[in-house]
């Protein structure tokens, strides 16, 4: 992935897409060619040396049958959006401006591990299940359903595994942009309705404020011995 300086991922951004509710779309090379299927996941921090995505696919899905030829790659991405020039308080002062989307994303690349157990699978759906659930009022549970109902769906699926060996993450957030710049496009993002991104935007620049006043303080002289 090609990331500028400025728009690289902070580790804290990076473990929110990971913990988020979300879907990625897991990405194999076979002896077949390429497959992809989107798919919901749950991130695991304590499996392997860097954490594990955990999905499940269709059993007749022919990805996880097929084996993985070196490293596989879960494509996470985060809010997104259209950013107009017309937001920009540049575009009234010299108009040499043109428009950009803003976007977070995450490669995710690790070696794909297929579980066929029941007793896996029960344990990921529940916790997958309820991780997407924790928002809602009366969250729905795998208790809510027929035992054997549940039993006949598991059989459906197989379980999917990346254990992580690498991420490559990019926050692309109008960081290359003036503060009056950015303003016009939270201000624009809002008036749209999309106030993800609009919060998007306004974390990323709160976090290059506080790097920017920790480097600031990393490199100032020490006073005199006292």
């Amino acid at each position: 992935m090609y990331i500028p300086a400025h728009f690289a991922a902070t580790p804290d951004s990076v473990r929110h897409l990971l913990t988020r509710p979300s879907a990625a779309n897991l990405v194999t090379a076979t002896a077949n060619g390429m497959l992809a299927t989107l798919l919901p996941f749950v991130f695991e921090p304590s499996a392997g040396e860097h954490g594990a995505l955990h999905g499940h696919l269709a059993r007749n899905n022919p990805q996880w049958s097929e084996p993985a030829l070196g490293e596989s790659l879960a494509i996470i991405q985060g809010a997104d959006a259209y950013i107009s020039p017309r937001w920009y308080a540049s575009k009234a002062e010299h108009g040499r401006v043109v428009p950009t989307w803003n976007y977070s994303t995450a490669h995710v690349y690790g070696t794909l591990v297929i579980h066929d157990d029941p007793v896996w699978l029960a344990s990921h759906v529940r916790r997958l299940s309820n991780h997407n659930e924790a928002g809602s009022e009366r969250p729905w549970t795998v208790e809510d359903a027929p035992e054997r109902y549940i039993a006949g769906q598991l059989r459906a699926i197989v379980g999917v595994e990346l254990l992580i060996t690498r991420i490559e993450a990019k926050h692309k957030l109008s960081q290359n942009r003036p503060d009056a710049d950015v303003d016009g496009v939270v201000a624009g993002l809002r008036d749209r309705g999309d106030l993800e991104s609009a919060n998007d935007v306004e974390n990323a620049r709160a976090r290059a404020a506080e790097q920017m006043r920790c480097t600031h303080s990393d490199n100032t002289p020490a006073g005199p011995a006292s």
